[in-house]
């Protein structure tokens, strides 16, 4: 060693430093979830385990819909559809916001299954308005719900609800389309969003795609595309689920179906959008929303009460929300809130008049 010199050797950060480190470096809600769940375990130990199944139940119910998603998702990005259909619908925006709203109120998939789908056409460059419409009217009704409907609440009550997706899915198109030179929409996805790296934001489709590779598991390197979207969005929407499921149990737990019903009873002017509000936190996916409101009937809910908390709850639950907040820029997320409560507000005032 050179006279003068003293080697010194770096010494370890400390342990909290590195602690908190790490947390910085984890995903942010996946850290959120575990931090519910540690701090439920001193506090109420029984909350926690019936949480913990709630949310487990919940995933593996929601799951095939959300297989489907995705695979239609990374299927539509391997085998180049979704630049397809990007190029199909430039240009014919009106006919395009019609037939998304309608082809949206028969579809299966709920508001957060249809997510990836939407996510993939806003990356391949589908105008808003069109995507917009069917993202609203998707969560509504479906054929199997429609039968459900009709047999526990109604036919009338069934058939109203499919034209309230309709009418609602043409209601957020059309207003989208008359905003469309907004700056605010002109990049609808946040970057990174749904798997698709920094090329998330709108853009114009390719004047001539390549065809449509539909047997796209013949090329090594369109299955690597498809994998690689598939685990990214299945990702991004399981940790979102999984903290928007939690946070619905506590609420359940916290807020009795007594209060509801109290809420939103009678015929009182506020009971339609005291249902609307209700509906945007409480999570009621189609299926067990039926039963729940045939209950409430029973209890004295107004009927334009009951079809707004329905549709609300659709739209604008917990978990769908969530799901659209993280991957959509705020003006666009604010507009999506926005379409889905001025939707359910004049679905139940309009269902009230008729009934």
């Amino acid at each position: 060693m050179a006279e003068g010199r003293i080697d010194r050797v770096a010494a370890p950060a400390p342990l909290s430093n590195r602690i908190v480190n790490g947390l910085r470096r984890m995903d942010r809600v996946v850290l959120a979830t575990a931090a519910i769940l540690l701090l439920l375990v001193p506090l109420n130990m029984a909350q926690f385990r019936e949480s913990l199944f709630f949310t487990l139940e919940s995933l593996l119910w929601i799951s095939p819909f959300l297989a489907a998603s995705i695979i239609v998702g990374a299927g539509a990005k391997a085998t180049g559809a979704d630049r397809q259909v990007a190029v199909m619908l430039q240009g014919r925006q009106a006919t395009a916001i019609t037939l998304a709203a309608a082809f949206g109120a028969l579809s299966p998939f709920c508001s957060c299954g249809v997510v990836p789908i939407v996510a993939a056409l806003l990356a391949a460059g589908v105008p808003l308005a069109p995507v917009m419409a069917f993202w609203i009217a998707s969560p509504i009704m479906d054929p199997e719900m429609f039968i459900l409907t009709a047999a526990v609440l109604g036919l009338p009550f069934a058939i109203a609800k499919t034209l309230a997706a309709i009418g609602m899915g043409l209601l957020a198109g059309f207003a989208t389309w008359s905003l469309s030179g907004r700056a605010a929409f002109a990049s609808p996805l946040l970057a990174g969003a749904g798997g698709c790296g920094s090329c998330c934001g709108t853009k114009s489709a390719p004047a001539a795609p390549e065809p449509i590779v539909w047997t796209f598991w013949r090329r090594p390197e369109r299955v690597t595309q498809f994998g690689s979207e598939a685990r990214s969005v299945g990702f991004f929407l399981g940790k979102w689920l999984t903290l928007a499921f939690l946070i619905e149990s506590l609420m359940i737990a916290w807020i009795p179906g007594e209060t509801v019903a109290t809420w939103l009873g009678g015929d009182a002017w506020w009971a339609i959008p005291a249902a609307v509000l209700v509906g945007v936190p409480a999570y009621l996916n189609g299926f067990a929303a039926i039963p729940t409101v045939a209950a409430l009937l029973d209890m004295g809910m107004a009927q334009g009460a009951a079809m707004a908390f329905m549709v609300a709850g659709a739209v604008t639950s917990l978990p769908a929300s969530m799901a659209v907040f993280a991957i959509a820029r705020k003006p666009v997320f604010a507009w999506y809130l926005l379409m889905g409560l001025g939707g359910s507000l004049a679905a139940g005032v309009a269902w009230q008049l008729a009934s």
